[in-house]
């Protein structure tokens, strides 16, 4: 795989194969319209891409040295650290995007099954392989509690419904631009239980310790409180079951760079080292953007960066009636995380993939970071190893993997630039003593990224890592709208908008996001082109993930 990033540039006009013959065109001139898209994640690389097959010529401006936002890569002497996300679920919302543009995603990234999809270690030394097949979790469940192994179908069989209203049904790529389309979701949710907290939801079915944990952490992953998250989150497991859980190889960076190349092959521009500094306004509607120095004029404009950030410094106070600085600065955003990137002459056959070490304490070390906003003794922890899957993200015999710890956002009263080093001693410590020996000696590669990078790096507000809090009161309509309702011509796209974050989230939201622009633009319903949501919906309600790949072999 290369490293290289995508090219700041790319000739401008081509059109995607299968795009509608006046999709995106001015019916008077014939002129396309034209898109600037801000921010260069999984979000704002699948909305450009949808625009820019139905005809919109788009041009996507990016802050940093390279794209991928939260998913960007780190490369040195040899070691290879996906920064953030660092699986594929539902392989088949993401070949949607390549549907659109009439491609395959299997034709750009190679999909790795990963099994266990995490291992998970308990203070008191047990451990559990989360996994998709059904007879697997319950045999060892059953060493725990057998009442609870009894208890695994009618769990599964009650998020089945919550799982089926969101993917399924296509809530999650559908806006909520109205109380009206809120009032119809309520009812689905009440009727299901989905609106109480992930973790009482799951601890009506498991009594044992650990089966509550592997079954409520899941909000963890997106931002969330598993003790205040609405149970509507619970699709994420079954998600899991249903299309398993992927690795790209070579990273999730090369997931990026096919996104990337998909863009630009069908005729979008990527600027990079290009921050955008405003959003143009002119009689209430968003006309253009300033970045990077330059003013790129556009007829719609639309953010993949954080929702804070986009309205506090990229839209003139003037014309925000809605999102005003007051109430921005008043929404919940997600805790932020904690990462060490490590790069060991040796290898530690302990980790898997994906393996979670935790602390005695659950609910009131996420009360910590949550509500007390403190940084407390003890922690759990969440490690990457890509190199159990994919050996050349790291020299032969080597280790690249990355430690990740959540920890309260910026709200809180810690100074990460003086105790950051101290703090990555701690971690470095905790995992000697809990098995990795002789980690300190065997570090050849060392990096650190707190709550400061996040909000520097990242521009997201208050350090955030996941954007939006997913609370029941952020949730659907009462999240930032995917149409900014304070802008016309703007719109939003990422975690920080409906459905929320998490590769398939950011995904979706980019779905949602050009079937407003398409109703507005008057562009074709992607969703029937080529038919890509048969082909997506074939794979989310496969038995297994060997049907999801099945259903994204080239035909």
């Amino acid at each position: 795989m290369s490293h290289a990033a995508p090219s700041q540039t790319a000739t401008r006009g081509a059109t995607a194969p299968g795009a509608h013959p006046d999709a995106g065109t001015d019916s008077d001139t014939g002129d396309s319209k034209r898109a600037v898209v801000i921010g260069g994640g999984f979000g704002g690389l699948a909305l450009a891409i949808r625009l820019q097959a139905a005809g919109v010529q788009v041009t996507l401006v990016e802050k940093r040295e390279k794209l991928g936002g939260r998913a960007y890569q780190l490369v040195d002497r040899g070691y290879v650290f996906d920064m953030g996300p660092s699986l594929i679920t539902a392989p088949a919302i993401l070949d949607g995007v390549f549907e659109a543009a009439g491609r395959r995603l299997v034709d750009y990234i190679d999909l790795i099954p990963l099994d266990p999809f995490y291992r998970i270690y308990f203070h008191d030394g047990t451990h559990l392989d989360y996994v998709s097949d059904a007879d697997r979790m319950k045999a060892q469940m059953a060493e725990f509690d057998p009442g609870d192994a009894a208890r695994f179908d009618d769990f599964m069989t009650a998020v089945e419904p919550i799982y089926e209203s969101i993917i399924a049904d296509r809530l999650g790529s559908k806006p909520f631009d109205s109380w009206a389309s809120m009032f119809r979701f309520v009812p689905k949710v009440v009727k299901l239980g989905a609106w109480r907290p992930v973790h009482s939801f799951v601890s009506k079915y498991f009594k044992d310790f650990r089966h509550r944990f592997i079954y409520s952490f899941h909000p963890l992953f997106v931002g969330g409180n598993p003790f205040s998250t609405p149970a509507v989150y619970l699709m994420i497991p079954y998600l899991e079951k249903r299309g398993g859980v992927w690795f790209s190889r070579g990273g999730m960076y090369s997931l990026v760079e096919a996104m990337a190349k998909l863009f630009e092959e069908i005729g979008g521009e990527v600027r990079t080292d290009c921050a955008a500094e405003r959003i143009e306004i002119d009689d209430g509607r968003a006309v253009g953007v300033h970045a990077g120095g330059q003013y790129l004029p556009a007829d719609i404009v639309a953010s993949n960066a954080d929702v804070g950030h986009t309205y506090k410094a990229l839209v003139d106070p003037s014309v925000r009636k809605h999102w005003t600085d007051r109430k921005v600065d008043k929404t919940s955003y997600t805790m932020s995380c904690f990462l060490l990137y490590l790069g060991t002459r040796r290898q530690y056959p302990q980790l898997e993939h994906h393996t979670l070490i935790l602390s005695e304490r659950y609910k009131e070390l996420v009360r910590d970071i949550f509500d007390r906003k403190i940084l407390p003794d003890d922690f759990s922890m969440y490690v990457h190893a890509p190199t159990r899957t994919d050996p050349d993200m790291a020299p032969e015999g080597c280790e690249s993997m990355y430690v990740l710890i959540p920890v309260a956002n910026k709200k809180a009263d810690i100074d990460w630039s003086s105790i950051k080093e101290q703090f990555a001693d701690k971690v470095i410590d905790f995992l000697e003593e809990w098995g990795m020996e002789g980690l300190r000696d065997a570090l050849e590669v060392l990096h650190i990224f707190t709550p400061d990078d996040f909000e520097t790096e990242l521009n997201a507000t208050y350090g955030n890592a996941f954007a939006i809090e997913p609370k029941l009161t952020q949730t659907a309509y009462l999240r930032p709208q995917n149409r900014s309702e304070d802008v016309k011509g703007l719109y939003l796209v990422g975690a920080g908008t409906h459905p929320g974050a998490g590769v398939p989230g950011v995904v979706l939201s980019a779905e949602t996001t050009y079937g407003c622009i398409a109703e507005d633009l008057g562009l074709p319903d992607q969703w029937d082109w080529g038919r890509p949501g048969d082909v997506a919906m074939e794979a989310a309600r496969g038995p297994s993930h060997e049907s999801a790949l099945e259903a994204l072999t080239p035909r």
